[in-house]
């Protein structure tokens, strides 16, 4: 079993949705330009922000939207299923409890016309390591040890903790996907440009224009050698918003074909009763949830007052004091879910912990609250600051801390100081304990319930909040390791238990997949599955 101190460190920053903050589309429709809704192609409007296309440098769901159309993966999730298959790879496979073999497919080659061989697999895990980027996923290989490559079609990685059982679910994650050695550099984050011009693309599509968070034309990759299947729209354009209301308007009077990430709750429900688009509804695995600075937090370790049984207490009774249902019905219109556990409902060996620890079965208990804070002798009202992102997981955002700040202080328990930042700052600042207790989004990486708990409570995490516990450490690693699904399902209870008691993060929503479409388009139904992968290779018009 490896150690913490074997473990790289988790840098990742929370896939989610993101507002962008380049472009303003109000009154423009797509008939303007080469970008326009036709026949022959598909027009995709969103919300959702690129940080890069290099998928060294960057770890969230609007990049990350980007590289799942273009880039090749070893192994993928086919429609319709959360569980992996090779994809670029012939075969893939336990050679030995520490070795995992790859064997490619052959005649792989880019978009630029480069052979993709065991050479370019290598190299992508290499930088990955080597660069390290903050906020990229190269974290999520904290278990790979080395690559050996025998020959051009075959790739051994070797890893440092035997029978990982998330392995091969990594391999189709954002870390996953694989590029050019003779585009990409090996040791810094390469810049998009550079990547749109050397075309290093073996996905379902290849990028053919680009305008960073403007517009992106795609064309469809004749030479796509994957599981997915050719596809089913030659010319995609995604066009990107900073305003949620004129994607609405655009998706509803068919200048775009598609919206998808991120409409409101308002929104969403007042389109399910126009006749000129369909809402599409998909398995979720979205969650949102409060995070806990353990340093700088209210009797942090850091703080005047540090004491981490007050600090508990504040934790606790925030968590007492939430009312879901509020922000599921209030809010969200029921398109979010209260979450009680640390795993979604409907991922194995999910539990409700907090719904047992904390509130009145779930419901907020301003008493119980009360009753804590006494108990530790901390005086009241209590100050304390929470750091939101007005835009990054919707225009419902603010609306959602809303309700949470009036939750704390209708107790008469806390004072909230309730603050906007947007994501460029927010996410260098909350990484250098400026913010007691922000606000994140989770996207997962893989269909797996360890996708909720190692990048969160391992020593060294996402997060950077300073949560330390090592049993929780120990079990996380335990349970990636374990074969036998009943023992391993047990781990995963165990675990949450464990982080319901300590407080770290506190979830409390669960989102479904959504995506507004005109009414002649189809496939949306396909790509809105458990792989969480919006793929735009399954749309089509008739």
């Amino acid at each position: 079993m490896a150690s913490a101190s074997q473990l790289r460190r988790r840098g990742l920053v929370a896939a989610a949705g993101v507002s962008v903050a380049a472009l303003t589309l109000a009154g423009c429709s797509a008939g303007d330009g080469d970008d326009s809704a036709s026949g022959d192609s598909i027009t995709i409007g969103t919300t959702e922000q690129i940080t890069a296309l290099d998928p060294a440098g960057s770890y969230d769901n609007g990049s990350f939207a980007v590289m799942n159309q273009v880039y090749p993966f070893l192994l993928n999730t086919p429609y319709g299923s959360p569980d992996v298959e090779p994809d670029i790879a012939e075969t893939a496979e336990f050679t030995s409890e520490n070795e995992y073999t790859v064997t490619l497919k052959e005649g792989l080659k880019f978009a630029n016309g480069n052979e993709l061989t065991s050479s370019d697999v290598k190299f992508t895990f290499d930088r990955q390591l080597a660069i390290a980027d903050e906020n990229g996923p190269s974290s999520l290989l904290y278990n790979l040890d080395s690559i050996e490559t025998p020959d051009d079609l075959t790739v051994v990685f070797k890893l440092i903790s035997p029978n990982d059982q998330i392995f091969p679910q990594i391999l189709s994650s954002p870390v996953g996907p694989i590029v050019d050695e003779d585009v990409f550099s090996a040791d810094s984050i390469t810049s998009d440009d550079d990547i749109v011009e050397g075309k290093p693309f073996a996905g379902q599509y290849s990028i053919s224009s680009y305008k960073v968070n403007e517009l992106i034309q795609y064309k469809a990759n004749p030479d796509y050698a994957g599981i997915l299947g050719e596809a089913a729209t030659e010319t995609v354009n995604a066009r990107y918003y900073t305003d949620a209301s004129n994607l609405k308007l655009d998706v509803q009077e068919g200048n775009i074909d598609v919206a998808h990430r991120t409409l409101s709750a308002t929104d969403i429900e007042d389109l399910r009763g126009n006749d000129n688009v369909k809402v599409v509804d998909g398995p979720g695995g979205e969650i949102r949830y409060l995070v806990f600075n353990f340093n700088t937090m209210p009797f942090g370790a850091t703080t005047a007052e540090a004491d981490p049984a007050k600090a508990l207490a504040v934790r606790q009774a925030i968590a007492d004091l939430i009312d879901r249902d509020a922000l599921s019905e209030d809010v969200y219109k029921g398109t979010f879910t209260p979450l009680y556990s640390y795993v979604p409902e409907g991922l194995t060996g999910a539990n409700e912990s907090l719904k047992e620890l904390y509130g009145a079965d779930g419901a907020p208990d301003a008493d119980k609250a009360a009753e804590r804070l006494t108990a530790a002798g901390i005086q009241t009202p209590l100050d304390i600051s929470i750091q939101y992102v007005a835009e990054r997981y919707g225009p419902s955002s603010s609306d959602e801390y809303a309700i949470i700040k009036e939750n704390l202080e209708e107790s008469g328990l806390f004072t909230v100081n309730l603050q906007s930042t947007e994501w460029v700052q927010f996410s260098e600042d909350r990484v250098a304990d400026l913010y007691p207790a922000y606000q994140l989004g989770w996207f997962p990486d893989y269909s797996d319930a360890d996708n909720y708990l190692t990048p969160f409570f391992l020593t060294e995490n996402f997060l950077s909040n300073h949560y330390d516990n090592q049993e929780v450490n120990d079990k996380i690693l335990e349970q990636a390791t374990t074969a036998d699904p009943a023992a391993r399902e047990a781990l995963i209870g165990e675990i949450q238990d464990l982080v319901a008691a300590d407080l770290s993060t506190i979830p409390y929503l669960q989102g479904a997949q959504v995506a507004v479409v005109g009414s002649d388009v189809e496939g949306a139904e396909d790509t809105l599955d458990a792989s969480f992968k919006f793929r735009y290779a399954a749309l089509s018009k008739g």
